[in-house]
């Protein structure tokens, strides 16, 4: 390879060479002259150049060749939005202090209920039973998930209303065919233009409300002694949507209107749905019928098989065939979507033609860090009595799988671990040895064709 040459300095560098006696002494038959020494250097600074250039350029092919052989076309790193999957480097961090949690993963206490709209229901709506409020990214609105029984349904299902943000009624928005189902499957879209929500057919419905304008009128009567009488108020009418007897996810509009079905797979239960940040798609995990009675029995969280579900036509892609049990998360640049099962954190590409995942294994850091947890926490250096949360006897008592993820950066994910179980006649499950932890990740130089 030549070095680097600095071709304007070449060109402008008048080379010293010996000139012949001939030339010293004058060619008669062609007289000497300033203008044609000058010609002369330059022509031979040119050939110079020139042939520089010819070996460079063979010297590059030589190179390209090199890398060819080697695999190598050319590689420079790229930032962590476009390093596959599968090319992720990672480190993880355990047990970091609450300290330097968000504020709202410091605490588990339940959010509290817009303040406008409870009190609407505490005045004017005392049948019915308020469960919870959504407000809108963009604060202008809320959402109010309620029990019309008044009271909280056994089959955790309920109705939604739009409200503004000061408590004023804004309009229903399930058609009486359909009920909600899953209280935390209940989302703003982060532009805060759309909402989605997971329903299933509502047992025993009434028929839906037969439009005002198809209803039949009596023709007027016309009675001069007649006092005035105010018109009859009607609802406002609520177009009938395809409804199936499994948990499907539906989505409206910023206005509660335009709902439809954004999944209509009946057979499949849809159980968990998260935005991805440019409010373009969701993600989700589903199961079947018999996979989430199986997980019922076992006291389990629920697990499903991770996909993602375009908002604008409901084009579902499959991420993964194995269940998983955490709920799906976004990057904060909507590239890529994580989830876990068991001590290992998925991670998988949310665009692109052949998109890839890969599996992050944390079982090794993390059971050394239960180790030294039980050591220093419950005082315990050989504790080996550990209850159901325990795979085996030996395993430390604070060693358990990943039930939840948060995507704080692009370069951050926050993983906890932790145990939970549901019992018998207890709606609330039993929790224990909740513990953060900082998996940070980083990208890689990758090869580029």
């Amino acid at each position: 390879m030549w070095p680097h040459v600095d071709m304007a300095a070449r060109a402008s560098y008048h080379f010293p060479f010996k000139m012949s006696k001939k030339i010293r002494q004058g060619n008669h038959a062609r007289p000497s002259s300033s203008a044609a020494s000058a010609a002369r250097v330059a022509q031979v600074s040119r050939a110079f150049v020139a042939c520089a250039l010819v070996a460079v350029m063979l010297g590059a092919g030589g190179c390209r060749r090199v890398g060819e052989k080697l695999g190598i076309s050319a590689v420079r790193p790229r930032e962590l939005r476009d390093v596959p999957s599968a090319r992720l480097a990672f480190r993880l961090e355990t047990d970091i202090s609450d300290d330097v949690l968000p504020e709202p993963l410091k605490t588990d206490t339940p959010e509290e209920l817009l303040a406008p709209v409870k009190t609407q229901f505490e005045t004017s709506r005392k049948d019915e039973a308020l469960l919870r409020t959504v407000v809108s990214p963009d604060g202008q609105r809320a959402l109010a998930l309620y029990d019309p029984g008044g009271g909280q349904p056994a089959d955790n299902t309920f109705r939604i209303d739009l409200y503004g943000a000061d408590g004023m009624f804004v309009r229903n928005i399930l058609p009486p065919n359909l009920e909600g189902i899953t209280l935390s499957a209940v989302a703003w879209s982060p532009d805060a233009q759309w909402i989605a929500f997971i329903g299933r057919e509502r047992p025993n419905a009434t028929p839906s409300p037969t439009p005002p304008d198809e209803l039949p009128v009596a023709p007027p009567t016309f009675d001069p002694n007649a006092s005035p009488v105010p018109t009859a108020s009607v609802a406002p009418f609520i177009a009938p949507v395809p409804v199936f007897k499994t948990d499907q996810i539906y989505v409206a509009d910023r206005n509660g209107e335009n709902l439809r079905p954004l999944t209509t797979r009946d057979g499949l239960i849809y159980l968990n749905l998260a935005w991805s940040p440019d409010s373009r798609a969701l993600a989700a995990l589903a199961c079947r019928q018999d996979e989430l009675e199986a997980r019922m029995n076992e006291g389990r969280e629920f697990a499903g098989r991770p996909r993602i579900i375009e908002r604008a036509d409901g084009k579902e892609r499959l991420l993964d065939d194995q269940l998983m049990d955490a709920p799906p998360v976004w990057s904060p640049d909507s590239a890529k979507v994580a989830t876990a099962t068991e001590t290992d954190v998925a991670i998988y590409d949310a665009a692109g033609n052949a998109p890839t995942g890969a599996r992050l294994p944390l079982r090794d850091p993390l059971l050394n860090a239960s180790a030294a947890y039980d050591a220093s926490k419950l005082k315990r250096a050989n504790a080996t009595a550990a209850p159901a949360s325990a795979s085996s006897s030996g395993t430390p008592i604070s060693f358990n799988p990943v039930i939840r993820l948060e995507w704080l950066q692009p370069e951050t994910l926050l993983v906890r671990t932790g145990f939970v179980r549901y019992y018998q006649n207890s709606p609330e499950p039993t929790r224990g040895y909740l513990r953060w932890h900082v998996l940070h990740l980083s990208p890689q130089a990758v090869v580029l064709s």
